[in-house]
């Protein structure tokens, strides 16, 4: 009969000793053995290792993955559950594994990293756990990854086509135009049938210059220069040029100036189209007088805004409108990299029977079908894309508008769109877009004449812009005049945009796209505006009286200027003796020796330099305490976290007060 093997002598490792590695389909051993399986190891000559007490990592691996198994990554914590999903087996068959090996846990609890490499050699894989960066937390590098807008380097930008968008007053034949360049007429075409006209279409014509080089034109078909400000006012600056029509025969309309102005504020080159040269009473000499006193000097004239004579009935200097186009995007030196993830903006928008559509143009990158797409509140994968002719195409490069197909809703007109890499990530920022958005109310703090200091103070250089509406061409030009003689070197007033009539919702779209706000004199609001403006958050002040007016932009402008600190001394006292106190800070015997002192900010001078400022913590007269000591009276006084006090100190007393600034 065999001796029992002895345990194991103090200062001995218990289980040292390596065993073989597990053969495939041989059974595996159990850590607790019965008596019978250690009678047999101390027969081979093992010393047995005696049961632990708690099983807690074995110090040994039990499995030994294959050095050729595949691998299984899991980022920290490493849950049972996603373990079990990693290794394609039930988490009840995997929490039995533990058990063996001594780990009690469920499937929502996480593991050591050896415990998991132990149970991916069973199965015959190896685990590694997957580094994060350092202090990059799940959300934050998500986020980041997304919104991160990769600057291109010089080498990888190839110039893109022009994105052209076409002004100007109604019946002034933009669409003619439009349908003209086009070779097609969209009206007769939309007549019947499902259009498939989506506010947007790129042209192929001869480039002027290398008359073998085909070169393309985008042309945003966007109905006024509402959509236009609108556009501008989510931050999506994404014409070009700006093509301004004007008819031959009427001059210079109302909508002109204004579609001018939204021009001039988007800081878009302006290209006049004189149009209806054909026409008995055209007078293009007329045009272009009206339009120098706004500001746009022809080309001819020794100015640089080129003007081109057309006819959209007889086709007359199309052509030459085309090239002028080109010429003038040569110019600007338009270029985009398009070998990167897609990012533009939305045009327009709606719900079609195959859902939610968004008409996005491309301003760099190359969008292609089953790219994930991120725009606002909203994401999806590109089920399509369709050109203006119902096509459907494989990839929209820079400066190609095309309809998506594919996103979980109706994305706002303006909003900025990003491809992304990630799906989960997209729908996880997409949500928390969401809710931040209902969280804020969707309010953007607008500007108001009496805000506009707060509002502002942040901006280096501060502006008001403003809009100007009255019953008469006088009171316009006299308001617009005062407004200009009011002189400041550090606030400019920028009038964006005058004219006569009521206040209608387009003043509201360009105040809300600028920052700015509206003056009314004499005249009235249109139901329409007041309640877009409730909307926008644009401010509309009316006035029956001009110098009211001028006035408050005045005081308006005078807000905008930091306050002056003006410091008023109130009184001093001179310390005669320190009295040390059992607790706390010493208190100054004082001698009020001019005006009074009171509670409040207080300052020591010793030997006329300031030692220190603060407040008063307390005022004594005897033993009472009081609000303040007149002149010639004795005090105590105690200053808040101040105990270095000597006899002949003076204390001050002062006040600081914000002044107005005047301009």
């Amino acid at each position: 009969m065999p001796t029992r093997p002895q345990p194991p002598r103090a200062g001995e490792k218990i289980g040292t000793v390596k065993l073989p590695p597990s053969r495939p389909g041989a059974p595996q051993r159990d850590q607790r053995g019965d008596s019978r399986q250690q009678f047999q190891r101390g027969r081979d000559g093992r010393p047995p290792a005696r049961e632990q007490q708690k099983p807690a990592a074995p110090a040994q691996p039990k499995f030994v993955a294959p050095e050729t198994g595949e691998v299984i990554v899991i980022k920290p914590p490493i849950i049972v559950r996603d373990l079990a999903t990693a290794l394609k087996q039930k988490p009840f068959i995997l929490i039995g594994d533990l058990m063996k090996l001594g780990v009690f846990a469920t499937v929502n609890q996480a593991i050591d990293e050896k415990i998991a490499q132990q149970v991916c050699a069973k199965y015959g894989f190896r685990f590694e756990v997957e580094k994060r960066e350092r202090g990059a937390g799940v959300v934050h590098a998500v986020e980041k990854k997304i919104e991160l807008d990769v600057e291109d380097k010089p080498e990888t930008l190839k110039s893109r086509p022009p994105v052209v968008t076409i002004m100007g007053h109604v019946d002034h034949g933009k669409t003619s135009l439009l349908d003209v360049i086009r070779k097609a007429n969209v009206a007769a075409g939309e007549a019947g049938g499902i259009t498939q006209h989506i506010g947007a279409y790129t042209i192929s014509v001869p480039h002027p210059e290398r008359k073998k080089e085909l070169a393309q034109i985008t042309f945003l078909d966007t109905p006024g220069h509402a959509a236009f400000s609108s556009m501008r006012a989510r931050g999506a600056n994404v014409t070009d040029i700006v093509v301004l029509v004007v008819a031959a025969n009427d001059g210079v309309m109302p909508q002109t100036i204004e579609a001018l102005n939204h021009a001039k504020a988007a800081k878009v080159p302006i290209l006049v189209a004189v149009n209806k040269i054909d026409h008995p009473n055209a007078n293009s000499m007329k045009v272009r007088q009206q339009l120098q006193d706004k500001g746009l000097v022809p080309d001819d004239w020794g100015g640089d805004t080129i003007f081109v004579d057309c006819s959209a009935l007889t086709k007359q200097g199309i052509d030459k409108l085309l090239e002028m186009i080109l010429l003038q995007a040569d110019l600007l030196e338009l270029k985009a990299n398009p070998d990167r993830r897609a990012k533009g903006n939305v045009i327009e928008s709606g719900v079609e029977p195959g859902g939610p559509t968004a008409t996005v143009l491309v301003r760099k990158g190359t969008l292609r079908v089953g790219d994930i797409i991120l725009c606002g509140e909203f994401y999806g994968r590109v089920r399509a894309l369709i050109n203006e002719e119902g096509q459907r195409l494989k990839e929209a490069a820079p400066s190609v508008a095309v309809k998506v197909l594919g996103l979980n809703g109706v994305p706002d007109a303006g909003l900025e769109f990003s491809v992304v890499e990630d799906e989960k990530a997209a729908r996880e920022l997409a949500e928390q877009r969401f809710l931040q958005a209902r969280a804020e109310g969707q309010e953007a703090k607008k500007v108001t004449l009496e805000n506009l200091f707060a509002t502002l103070a942040a901006e280096q250089s501060k502006a008001l812009k403003v809009v100007v509406k009255a019953d008469t061409q006088g009171s316009v030009e006299a308001i617009v005049e005062a407004l200009k003689k009011i002189e400041s070197e550090k606030v400019t007033l920028e009038i964006i945009h005058s004219d006569v009539g009521a206040i209608t919702e387009n003043d509201v779209a360009l105040a809300s796209a600028s920052s700015g706000v509206i003056l009314g004199f004499h005249t009235r609001v249109d139901s329409t505006a007041a309640e877009k403006a409730k909307r926008e958050g644009v401010q509309i002040k009316l006035y029956a009286i001009i110098y009211e007016l001028i006035d408050e932009v005045k005081d308006s402008l005078t807000g905008l200027l930091e306050p002056i600190l003006k410091e008023t001394i109130v009184g001093s006292a001179e310390v005669r003796k320190v009295f040390e106190l059992s607790k706390g800070v010493p208190v100054a015997g004082c001698m009020v020796s001019s005006g009074r002192i009171v509670r409040g900010k207080v300052r020591v001078r010793r030997r006329k330099d300031v030692i220190y400022e603060g407040v008063t913590q307390s005022l004594r007269r005897f033993q009472d305490e009081v609000n303040e000591v007149r002149a010639g009276m004795e005090c105590g006084i105690r200053i808040e976290g101040y105990s270095e006090f000597e006899v002949g100190d003076a204390i001050e007393c002062y006040s600081v007060e914000k002044v107005a600034a005047k301009l």
